[in-house]
């Protein structure tokens, strides 16, 4: 007997853009008439593909275009990709919240999602309740409910507001009882879409744990959609990545999520920047090339939070009178300042009396950056004194977690810088 449990065969889904669906008399009097003659939906000769940076030439747009996979059972399957990709389009072609405009899936077994953080849920009923009405609608008999109530009541960690309207609950709390319920249904296939994103780091550890009983320990299968690649690469075997509605890549969860990074890069470079034709000059120098990479790699290649994250700065000086320093200021997502640092301080980097082309460099260490999103300004300073050129915000960079080990803290503290220092302990026998 096949080990296959889910299969997609050519799925595609199209909207129409604008304050009319696709769904109107005419539209379904023309695909009708069609239909009679024996001929192929006309609708479906049009429309462009998902890039929702770039207008286009039609009203239809293939939210997913030609969709194919097969999933096995027992199998913790991840997809990946950018905002507007096409991912929860798919999710929700699956659960079968949506139809597809084209193709079929094949499961075996019953499918539970949790697409939404409370879907099903109603504000003016409690968490039990809704624990009912919830399990209800993702198939579950009252029986089996009733059997597992308190052992749901008692993984969502809501036990004290259990017969409180679910209004008064945070959203936090709402999340994890609508994955408590779901999570017990005992399906064949657990569909689950960024349960990370609402939640402390007790309910992730709990999350993520009772996803890899559900696949490990019961052999059942998931369908995992996040942007936590610490928590894809930690939880998933395997994973697709999806652009602009179309399946790019699919294979082992490492490399996937490698081919999704410098997808991301390639797509949005801005951590490296060339200047041509004098772009950005002054009488004391003219900028060539200014840009951030891991320490021995490329500025392709994304930065991880354990990589030497090295500056690096190309010029032309031309006053041979002049000594030019270089001074890099930092500043977080929030635009506040974090760090500067310039050669000036160290007294062995003399450029005076000298002309031509300089490349300067400073390397942080590894494990300095926290992960998150960060800018850069750019200072030439003439003589320790006069500043001759200034950019601003000239490059910005993306550092990336590190890999975690499973039942972790999957999510991100705070405070933009997270600097490896060395700890010691004291204690008495």
């Amino acid at each position: 007997m096949s080990d296959i449990i889910l299969q997609v065969n050519n799925i595609s889904k199209q909207y129409r853009l604008g304050l009319i669906g696709t769904g109107t008399i005419t539209h379904d009097l023309n695909r009708w008439w069609s239909r009679v003659r024996g001929k192929e939906d006309p609708y479906l000769k049009i429309g462009d593909s998902n890039d929702r940076s770039t207008k286009g030439d039609s009203d239809y747009v293939w939210a997913l275009k030609d969709i194919n996979f097969e999933v096995k059972r027992g199998e913790v399957l991840g997809i990946i990709g950018k905002n507007g990709a096409g991912k929860s389009t798919l999710l929700k072609i699956l659960s079968r919240v949506t139809s597809p405009t084209t193709g079929e899936i094949k499961s075996k077994g019953r499918i539970a999602s949790l697409l939404e953080v409370g879907t099903g849920f109603h504000p003016e009923m409690t968490g039990r309740e809704n624990i009912y009405l919830n399990g209800a609608i993702l198939g579950m008999t009252k029986a089996e409910i009733k059997q597992k109530e308190q052992e749901i009541i008692e993984f969502s960690g809501c036990e004290r507001y259990i017969d409180t309207p679910v209004k008064r609950y945070s959203s936090g709390m709402r999340v994890r009882l609508a994955f408590a319920v779901a999570a017990h249904l005992e399906p064949d296939i657990l569909v689950v879409d960024e349960v990370l994103a609402v939640g402390d780091a007790e309910f992730q550890k709990k999350a993520i744990g009772k996803m890899q009983d559900i696949s490990q320990g019961d052999g059942r299968t998931v369908l995992f959609v996040s942007h936590n690649m610490a928590a894809v690469k930690s939880l998933c075997t395997r994973a697709i990545v999806l652009e602009h509605g179309k399946v790019v890549f699919e294979g082992d969860v490492n490399r996937s999520i490698d081919y999704y990074l410098k997808l991301d890069i390639s797509n949005t470079l801005k951590n490296h920047k060339v200047f041509l034709n004098d772009e950005f000059s002054s009488k004391e120098l003219v900028i060539q090339s200014f840009g951030v990479k891991s320490k021995n790699k490329s500025f392709n290649d994304p930065l991880h939070m354990n990589n030497q994250i090295e500056f690096e700065v190309s010029y032309n000086k031309l006053n041979k009178d002049s000594k030019i320093d270089t001074t890099i200021q930092i500043k977080d997502s929030k635009g506040n300042f974090i760090l500067t640092t310039g050669s000036g301080i160290v007294k062995n980097l003399d450029n005076s009396k000298k002309i031509g082309e300089m490349k300067s460099r400073v390397c942080f260490d590894s494990d300095f950056f926290n992960s998150g999103d960060f800018y850069v300004n750019l200072l030439f300073v003439k003589n320790r004194k006069e500043v001759v050129l200034r950019l601003d915000d000239i490059i910005s960079f993306v550092v990336l977690d590190r890999e975690k080990d499973l039942g972790t803290w999957m999510g991100k503290s705070s405070a933009p810088l997270k600097i490896n220092l060395d700890w010691k302990l004291d204690y008495d026998f």
